[in-house]
Parts: C-alpha cells; sequence; structure tokens
C-alpha cells in the first residue's frame, strides 16, 4: 500500500501530463499483451519440426495427410504451406503463386499494430518533456510573486515535482521500446519462416513430380 500510495502521489504532483503518460503506457502494455499472445500461440508454430513432418507425408506421396497436418493448426506457417500444397498437381508458378498470395494476407497479421508501440514510446518521451516544461514555467510565475526569502526553496521543490513528468516519460519509453524490440523479433521470426519454408516446400515438390514423372 506504501508503494501504491507514494506512486499515486508521484502522479498527482506531476500534474496533467503525468496522467497522459500513464495512459498511453496502459494503451501500449493492452497492445503488447494482444501482440504477445496473437505471436506467441496463434501465429506461431515449431518451423522445421512441422516442416519434418511435412516432408513425411510428402515422401509418402500422401499429399492430403499433408493437409490435414495444416488445417489442424492456426498458425501462419501452416495456412501457407497448406495453400501450396493444394496445388501440388499444378505447374510451380500455381504453386508459388498461391503461396505468395497468402503469404501476403499473413504478414500484415503478423506485424499489425506494432507500430502502435513505437509511436507510443516517441509520444511518452515528448510528453514527458512538455509536462517538465510546462512545470517550470508554472513553478517560474510562482517564484516572481513569491516571497524573496522563500524564492530558493519555492524553485527547487517546483523543478523538482517538473521533473517528474520527464522521470515517468522516461521510463514509458524505455519499458514501451524493450516490448516493441521483442515482439518485432517473434514477428520477424514467423516472417523469416515463412519464407524459408515455402521455398523449401516449393523445392521439395517440384523434386517429387520430378522423380513421379
Amino acid at each position: 500500500m506504501t508503494f501504491v500510495q507514494d506512486f499515486m502521489r508521484f502522479i498527482t504532483e506531476g500534474g496533467v501530463f503525468m496522467f497522459i503518460i500513464l495512459a498511453v503506457w496502459a494503451f501500449a502494455v493492452a497492445v503488447a499483451l494482444e501482440r504477445f499472445k496473437k505471436l506467441s500461440y496463434t501465429y506461431d508454430v515449431d518451423g522445421p519440426s512441422f516442416m519434418n513432418e511435412l516432408q513425411r507425408y510428402i515422401l509418402s506421396n500422401d499429399i492430403q495427410g499433408a493437409i490435414r497436418v495444416c488445417s489442424g493448426s492456426n498458425a501462419a506457417l501452416p495456412k501457407v504451406l497448406k495453400s501450396g500444397l493444394k496445388r501440388a498437381n499444378q505447374t510451380p508458378e500455381q504453386v508459388q503463386n498461391a503461396i505468395d498470395a497468402t503469404a501476403l494476407e499473413m504478414i500484415p497479421k503478423i506485424e499489425m499494430r506494432l507500430s502502435y508501440l513505437q509511436l507510443a514510446a516517441n509520444l511518452s518521451t515528448l510528453f514527458g518533456l512538455l509536462g517538465t516544461i510546462q512545470g517550470l514555467i508554472a513553478s517560474f510565475s510562482a517564484v516572481s510573486a513569491a516571497d524573496p526569502t522563500q524564492k530558493a526553496e519555492i524553485l527547487a521543490k517546483g523543478i523538482a515535482v517538473a521533473m517528474n513528468t520527464t522521470a515517468f516519460g522516461l521510463f514509458s519509453a524505455i519499458t514501451i521500446m524493450m516490448i516493441h524490440a521483442f515482439l518485432m523479433a517473434k514477428s520477424e521470426k514467423i516472417v523469416n519462416e515463412i519464407d524459408e519454408f515455402s521455398v523449401k516446400l516449393q523445392d521439395l515438390l517440384g523434386t517429387k513430380k520430378a522423380i513421379d514423372d
């Protein structure tokens, strides 16, 4: 309770911009939690293991079995590979077109709202600086009308309070940037696996078709 009380006093003393920064930080955390859930549990899959499983079905000439394996997952990679498997008996160009079309559909979903975190980090910093400037203006205005013996004390206290917004803005920006970097790494891993295993699937289907012919 002491920590909560100290934190609320810290927020209250900093002025209205502290609440704005807190709202920006809360928004960023909400976006990050939603993106973490999607990127970690919905769109992600163990790419190498999944591809090895598909390869066994394809080499056993069981394309429908491979398609069923893809249908059992909501991850991005299985959806992309499934579109290629559905055209396994068609030309390599048609297989690639199907894969590319599905990849173009999935990649924006993977990267969705990640740019909001970068914006939130920048806004936190800027609102922190703006709050500090506003606090300094208020402090100097109060000093100009204060008793000469109290001017130093009032100015020191006013500047200390004004710096609260800078400190909180930087804290918000740093935490959001760290979360953004982590989520970007997750999204890049998924996209890279789509690129890598799509090419491997096309090569595998082409090789199999050449052997069958």
